[in-house]
């Protein structure tokens, strides 16, 4: 009996506090209803920034067949820098990168059609390219470069042999088939492109009846392939191969880490001299100490 007393004189306290207070309680009420609110926005703006890196930043791609084994399987998914072609940037030699099917490379290749959710996922970013028009290639040759294949190999390019540990084992570096067999001159703004699984690759030497002699226009090239995101037992980057910095081969390639030295230093000498502007100007105002 004594315990109901007390609950009772507990509860008129209790509503007694809330009539002085009208706002205790419902704190926790409006928070919640506030956060349902602004759900709808948040997810607006997430699938908005997605978007934007997706177009701006970075795209994954799934890579679909093993022309590129072992660097990537069948099933990888790999995150593409779009940054810095929007800067006038262009493939090096030795680079991965995904470019769009230039002259009907993959007319007799079954397409798997994605469904609407896929499309929709995958043009926003937050899945993988649904696009399967798009193919993946090492970089060998640049505009200009003489590519040559004789015999097994190995490819030379500009008169300098490749070192190619990164070609599939067993295979060789050249094939002996009468399109593995070539010389040709790079055009300007093109690249010439392999796939490291040499024996099982439709590349720019299986394509030398198209427009270019097979080399891809640098305009169809989304990026450069930077990292194996996924599964996360495979997670890795993927560097350029150090035989593609061997001397009288790449001057373009050594050129490149000096032009981004420079461009990185352009903020910071503003920001230097943004900051010492005030010094000088107090300096000036200060009177004579003479």
């Amino acid at each position: 009996m004594g315990d109901v007393t007390v609950g009772t004189e507990s509860g008129q306290e209790s509503d007694a506090s809330d009539a002085r207070d009208p706002g205790r309680g419902r704190t926790t009420r409006s928070t919640q209803r506030s956060f349902w609110k602004e759900l709808p926005l948040l997810v607006v703006i997430a699938l908005v920034l997605a978007l934007l890196i997706k177009t701006f930043l970075l795209q994954a791609f799934s890579i679909p067949s093993d022309s590129m084994q072992n660097t990537l399987q069948t099933g990888d998914r790999v995150l593409v820098d779009k940054l810095t072609p929007w800067f006038g940037a262009e493939p090096h030699r030795g680079e991965v990168v995904v470019f769009h099917d230039p002259d009907g490379w993959l007319a007799d290749e079954p397409v798997s059609k994605p469904n609407p959710v896929q499309k929709g996922l995958s043009y926003i970013g937050l899945m993988p390219s649904a696009n399967e028009k798009d193919l993946i290639k090492r970089v060998i040759g640049v505009g200009g470069d003489t590519v040559e294949c004789k015999g097994t190999g190995p490819v030379r390019v500009n008169g300098k042999a490749l070192k190619e540990p990164y070609v599939f084992p067993g295979n060789t570096a050249c094939s002996t088939d009468p399109q593995g067999q070539f010389k040709i001159k790079v055009p300007k703004n093109h690249i010439w492109v392999m796939g490291d699984h040499r024996q099982y690759s439709a590349d720019s030497r299986y394509h030398q009846d198209k427009k270019g002699g097979g080399s891809v226009p640098v305009k169809d090239v989304v990026g450069r392939a930077e990292v194996v995101a996924w599964p996360l037992d495979r997670l890795n980057n993927l560097p350029v191969p150090a035989t593609f910095s061997q001397s009288g081969l790449s001057a373009a390639a050594a050129s490149a880490p000096a032009a981004a030295g420079l461009l990185g230093a352009v903020p910071l000498v503003l920001w230097r001299r943004r900051r010492r502007a005030p010094e000088r100007t107090r300096r000036a105002d200060a009177p004579d100490a003479s």
